[in-house]
């Protein structure tokens, strides 16, 4: 075991394309450490469960072949477009040929989160959306401004379409937003969505140039990104994939489905069909963790490691990362070391008001393994 700040915990000390807002995603230094370590350019790098697309990003990032899969069909549409990214002027184009006045009859109760105007302008681009994919029409541009959408929805600052609220990782429910809404005394006010989506744009693309055009354009167009479990991966050849670098669910930590509900509605996706598990006994995650580790196995090179960060929870009652190891040797790995990255909590903590190393995920708890061979 070797416990070290092995990569700053920093807030915007990577990539640009990296700022889209997940629950419980790791930094993209994470990734990163085991890529330049553990591969070569052109092998491919794989995620499991690849929630924002971080590691598939840094990967591609990196001139590996990105490869991810995630149950949740809102990641694919998060990582896929910024495998492909565009100008700012090319999405000022499209989002010149939406009509933003074209929506009416919106759920009411979106007006505890949104002004009038800015719930319509919502409306517009959701049936803009929809109108694309009926006709076959719809392309990587949209699928940019669709993932800008998605990140903008909910946040507390004037950035976000949405009145202040939680951090934009997640969206409350209507409920605790009219709580939030009375205890601040305030009421949605009128945010521009095509200006936000260009202003978003040209964050995410503002370390962007074309001297990475090249090598990242053909790794990701060499990408695989799955929609379903991870357990079974046909798409995936044996012995393909040189590194995983993943961070599974917790325990009984988070709810995705919970926290997505509103980018579900946003994109039509019925939420209460995705069948994310949330596992709250340690018996079942390791039932679960076990059936992972097999198809990892077969989708690995002899040789190949897999970096699997399983973070804290239960205040420290629970070292997930001795639950996960005799997972990986059940499945024929090797167990080579457990990496502790130890760092301070960051700015998402805070807002939660928890400022110490007492509670929820404060370290990275990685467990290396590595699948005998050459």
């Amino acid at each position: 075991m070797f416990v070290n700040e092995f990569w700053t915990a920093r807030q915007r000390a990577a990539h640009s394309l990296h700022e889209v807002s997940y629950r419980a995603c790791f930094k993209p230094q994470l990734p990163r450490f085991f890529i330049e370590r553990c591969t070569r350019p052109g092998e491919v790098v794989y995620d499991p469960f690849m929630g924002r697309g971080t590691t598939v990003l840094e990967a591609a990032l990196l001139g590996r072949v990105p490869c991810g899969c995630d149950v949740n069909p809102l990641c694919a549409m998060l990582i896929s477009p910024r495998l492909v990214p565009p100008t700012v002027a090319e999405v000022a184009t499209r989002l010149a040929q939406v009509d933003f006045a074209a929506a009416t009859g919106q759920p009411e109760d979106l007006l505890v989160f949104y002004h009038p105007r800015t719930l319509q302008q919502l409306g517009a681009l959701r049936r803009y959306f929809a109108g694309r994919q009926e006709s076959g029409q719809f392309d990587a541009l949209d699928g940019w401004i669709r993932m800008v959408a998605l990140n903008r929805l909910t946040g507390h600052s004037a950035g976000f379409f949405s009145v202040y609220t939680l951090p934009p990782n997640q969206a409350v429910s209507v409920k605790s937003q009219r709580r939030i809404n009375e205890r601040r005394g305030q009421t949605p006010g009128l945010r521009d969505v095509p200006r936000l989506i260009l202003r978003k744009t040209a964050s995410l693309l503002r370390e962007w140039d074309s001297t990475q055009a090249g090598p990242f354009a053909q790794a990701a167009a060499r990408s695989v990104l799955l929609a379903r479990s991870c357990e079974q991966t046909p798409e995936i050849a044996d012995g393909s994939v040189a590194l995983v670098v993943t961070s599974p669910p917790f325990l009984d930590v988070v709810n995705y489905a919970v926290d997505n509900w509103l980018r579900c509605w946003f994109v039509g996706v019925d939420a209460e069909r995705v069948p994310l598990a949330i596992h709250r006994e340690l018996e079942d995650w390791q039932t679960t963790m076990r059936r992972v580790f097999r198809e990892l196995h077969r989708v690995l090179r002899p040789g190949g490691y897999v970096a699997f960060e399983v973070g804290e929870v239960a205040a420290n009652t629970v070292r997930l990362e001795e639950a996960v190891l005799p997972c990986g040797l059940a499945a024929g790995f090797e167990a080579v070391l457990v990496l502790i990255n130890d760092q301070k909590f960051t700015k998402t903590a805070n807002c939660w008001g928890v400022s110490n190393n007492d509670k929820g995920t404060n370290s990275n708890r990685v467990v290396v393994f590595r699948k005998p061979g050459r």
